[in-house]
C-alpha cells in the first residue's frame, strides 16, 4: 500500500467524521427549534448541506440522529463543567459547584443547547431518548460528586438549580421585571442570550 493511499484513507475518514459532526450539529439546531416529532430528517440534511441519503446512512433511524444530538449536547455540557472544575482546583465543593454552575449558565445562553434539552425531556416517552437523557444527567451528577466532591444533597441542589435555570432562561425571566421573576432569579447568574 502506498503512502498516498494511506493518506487518502486518513483524509476520507477525517472528512467522514467532519460530515458526521456537521450532521449532529445541524440536528441539535433543527431539533432544538422544531422538536423531535415535527422535524423530518430531510430538514436536518438540508441544514447540514448534506444529502438525506447520506444522513440516513449515518443514522438509519430518526431516533438515532436525535440521540446523537442529545449525546453531543451532554458532551458539551460535561466538557464545560470539567473545565470549570479544573479552574477551581482544590476549592471546597460549594466553590467548585458555583464555578460549574456559572459556566453552565453561560453555556445555556446558547438557545439551541438549552432547547434541545427541553425537547429531549419532552420526548422521554421514547425509550432511546429516555436512556440518553438518564445517561446525560448521570454524567453531570457523577461529575458533581467526583470532581466537586459534592455530597448527595449538594449534587441534588446543583442539578435542581440547573433545571430552574432552564426554565428561567426558556421563558426569558431574566428580562422581565415581574415579581415572580425577581423571586425566582434571585442569586442566579445568567449569561446573555445568543
Amino acid at each position: 500500500m502506498s503512502v498516498w493511499s494511506l493518506t487518502m484513507r486518513a483524509d476520507s475518514r477525517s472528512t467522514a467524521e467532519e460530515r458526521r459532526r456537521t450532521v449532529i450539529h445541524s440536528a441539535v439546531t433543527v431539533f432544538a427549534r422544531s422538536g423531535y416529532a415535527t422535524s423530518p430528517v430531510t430538514r436536518v440534511a438540508d441544514h447540514a448541506g448534506i444529502s438525506s441519503a447520506y444522513v440516513m446512512k449515518l443514522f438509519p433511524r430518526k431516533v438515532d440522529l436525535f440521540v446523537a444530538a442529545i449525546d453531543d449536547c451532554y458532551d458539551r455540557i460535561v466538557d464545560v463543567l470539567e473545565k470549570a472544575a479544573d479552574e477551581a482546583g482544590h476549592a471546597e465543593a460549594t466553590e467548585v459547584l458555583d464555578r460549574m454552575g456559572a459556566r453552565y449558565a453561560e453555556l445555556i445562553a446558547d438557545r439551541d443547547l438549552l432547547l434541545l434539552q427541553v425537547q429531549a425531556l419532552a420526548t422521554t416517552q421514547t425509550p432511546e431518548v429516555a436512556a440518553a437523557v438518564r445517561e446525560g444527567v448521570g454524567r453531570i451528577t457523577s461529575l458533581a460528586t467526583s470532581r466537586a466532591g459534592a455530597d448527595a444533597s449538594q449534587a441534588q441542589e446543583f442539578v435542581a438549580r440547573g433545571q430552574l435555570c432552564h426554565l428561567l432562561t426558556a421563558v426569558d425571566a431574566f428580562d422581565t421585571d415581574a415579581d415572580w421573576a425577581a423571586a425566582l432569579t434571585t442569586g442566579i447568574r445568567h449569561g446573555p442570550a445568543s
